[in-house]
């Protein structure tokens, strides 16, 4: 496993982490077994970030991560998130960077987990009724305790990144970015790299899209939050899947599947850069870390920005509810 340095004065994990969310809710049924058995597999490959928070499946998600991780916590980089409040019955009821949340959330999250030191901590999203000094400052606390080891963010905007590691050092900034969610490198990815943070996008292969799994929008199971996306309804979905034919064409050419290509694309926008694809099971990750062995030249680089710019894919990251909790 090749490593990656998370930020300036961060840890080192391997370059592809595993994201755990879909093993517990929102992309269809889970299957515990086989995602405790692909956490394992990820960490005998020499995976080391293993990544969830607390609203995946409403702490089940934690619970599962907690089991598979327990013996062999030396080799995990553990990282979870706080701040997206939901109800014991999955109603959503809004974002919290309250103080005394922030507490509250640490102390729920490590029994969740069965440990007594999270390595990286994360606020999920900002809570805009908060100064984000005091959400950090809680946080900041909470590192002096010894319960986090590091601090993130996720989804924040520049300004606010800025004025949070003027609070605590932030080792760590989680925001979606991908072949078709470059939004991150207008502003966001120049911020974080004058200050020394690390980059940490989810989503890296468009929810699956890019995978090629998709053809028809009824391929999306039922249950699944994906049919609720913009970008997987209607008119966007068919114009979404004609620039992933494009990728697929380029990922045949070079051997590889659409998913490595896309994967390789993200690995290659710096050495600080450290994705977590998510899945539930052990194919689709060892799939996903034979990227890592794909190399993509300056023409290749060259060819896929004129395939997919900047706003090339058709709708929304989200519905309108959750966009408004993005970059503030």
């Amino acid at each position: 496993m090749k490593m990656r340095r998370l930020g300036k004065n961060g840890p080192e994990v391997g370059a592809l982490g595993l994201g755990c969310m879909g093993m517990s809710e929102f992309y269809g049924q889970g299957d515990e077994a086989e995602s405790i058995a692909t956490i394992h597999r990820a960490l005998d490959l020499g995976v080391t970030l293993i990544d969830t928070a607390d609203m995946y499946g409403v702490g089940r998600n934690e619970e599962l991560v907690g089991r598979a991780i327990r013996d062999r916590r030396d080799r995990v980089f553990l990282a979870t998130k706080f701040g997206n409040v939901r109800g014991a019955d999955g109603s959503f009821h809004g974002v919290s960077g309250r103080p005394d949340y922030v507490r509250s959330a640490c102390e729920a999250s490590l029994k969740r987990l069965g440990l007594e030191v999270i390595d990286l901590y994360y606020q999920h999203r900002v809570d805009p009724t908060v100064p984000i000094e005091e959400t950090v400052g809680a946080m900041a606390e909470l590192v002096r305790q010894g319960k986090v080891r590091y601090l993130g963010l996720s989804e924040a905007a520049a300004q606010t990144i800025r004025r949070a590691h003027a609070t605590h050092p932030i080792t760590a900034l989680q925001s979606e970015y991908s072949l078709w969610s470059r939004d991150p490198e207008a502003e966001i990815l120049p911020t974080v790299r004058e200050l020394g943070i690390g980059f940490v996008p989810y989503s890296p292969l468009g929810r699956g899209f890019l995978t090629g799994q998709f053809k028809r929008e009824e391929d999306i199971p039922e249950g699944d939050y994906r049919r609720n996306n913009p970008r997987f309804q209607g008119e966007n979905f068919q114009r979404n899947l004609d620039l992933v034919g494009q990728i697929e064409a380029m990922a045949e050419e070079k051997g590889c599947t659409a998913a490595q290509l896309a994967l390789a694309w993200v690995l290659a926008q710096g050495e600080d850069i450290v994705p977590i694809p998510g899945t539930k099971r052990r194919k689709y990750l060892e799939q996903n870390l034979a990227a890592l062995n794909v190399t993509l030249a300056p023409d290749d680089l060259a060819r896929i920005d004129r395939v997919l710019p900047p706003g090339a894919a058709a709708g929304t990251r989200y519905a309108a509810p959750q966009m408004q909790a993005l970059n503030r």
